[in-house]
């Protein structure tokens, strides 16, 4: 598997706007091609109608509901995609939908992407995906109710590439929930996160998405929303056996800032306690031993996706 196009999040990451305006599927396996999904979601006018009932617009200041407004009354594409369930902390998801940076940095040291989110002001990133997307992104609202939360993300973007004969322009708005789940066999937290997206094409992108790119883009978007959730649980459980290790590698992220490195690795240190408490003495020995092996933990964080090197060769054949 290849990390990204950019389906951010991751958010996150997040979900991000590159993902919604890159038509192509970013998750192609080792064997050269896109992974099956039985499941993409639905583009059905009651989850359309749900989706529009769940927005909080009475609760978005002005200003921002009315950039967003226009995208989700003409958009050329909608689409809600599959629920996914992350075996995470709710802290450490948190943290990567509020600081999707942090884990695009993390993506950057692994060498898994080429994606770029560069906070532009408070919660405002601008972006490239390195192979002809860029935009903006803003977290436009936000807000918890007990243990879930809402996130809503407005961005605009282009792409230049070859997968398209005109240059595309457009607007997307992304409405993530996200929210506890039954915890695993084995004790450990787990989230769900669902997406609603709602992409509006500027001229004649409309056509060309319509007719030629929706197919893709849909299968795109839902296998890398997959993607960044396994990359979530990877961390995760990262976090729970290698705390100090996590902790190493928040401290090699160039482009998060300090105060933020350090509650990275604060959540990892954290979460690795009630795992380390189960730990018989002598495993917890061994894994004090490894701490320090931040390159052993590289490589285990970034065996599933090609990296990015990979990538561009697959793009060149």
């Amino acid at each position: 598997m290849t990390m990204t196009r950019s389906w951010l999040v991751l958010a996150g990451v997040v979900v991000a706007l590159a993902a919604a305006m890159t038509p192509w599927p970013a998750n192609a396996d080792v064997g050269g091609g896109p992974p099956a999904r039985i499941d993409s979601g639905s583009s059905s006018r009651e989850a359309r109608r749900r989706a529009l009932e769940a927005f909080p617009l009475d609760r978005i200041p002005e200003p921002q509901r009315k950039a967003i407004e226009p995208c989700l009354r003409s958009a050329t594409l909608y689409r809600r995609l599959p629920v996914e369930t992350v075996a995470c902390d709710a802290e450490l998801l948190d943290f990567a939908l509020t600081k999707p940076e942090a884990i695009v940095d993390i993506w950057r040291v692994l060498g898994i992407s080429r994606l770029a989110l560069d906070p532009v002001g408070p919660r405002q990133w601008r972006l490239s995906d390195g192979y002809g997307t860029v935009g903006v992104l803003r977290l436009v609202h936000q807000e918890r109710q007990g243990r879930s939360g809402l996130l809503v993300f407005h961005g605009r973007g282009a792409y230049t590439g070859a997968l398209s004969p005109k240059n595309l322009t457009g607007s997307c708005v992304l409405l993530l929930r996200h929210g506890p789940a039954m915890p695993a066999a084995d004790g450990r937290q787990r989230q769900t996160v669902q997406i609603d997206s709602f992409l509006d094409m500027d001229g004649v992108g409309l056509e060309i998405v319509t007719r030629t790119l929706q197919p893709i883009i849909v299968r795109s978007a839902a296998s890398n929303l997959h993607e960044i959730c396994l990359f979530m649980t990877t961390l995760c459980d990262s976090a729970r056996t290698n705390p100090e290790g996590v902790a190493q590698l928040a401290g090699r992220l160039q482009q998060t800032n300090d105060a933020d490195r350090q509650i990275l690795a604060m959540i990892a240190r954290r979460a690795a306690q009630p795992a380390a408490n189960a730990m018989p003495p002598a495993a917890r020995r061994d894994a004090a031993d490894n701490m320090a092996a931040v390159d052993r933990l590289q490589t285990e964080l970034a065996a599933r996706w090609l990296s990015a090197d990979e990538l561009d060769r697959m793009q060149r054949q």
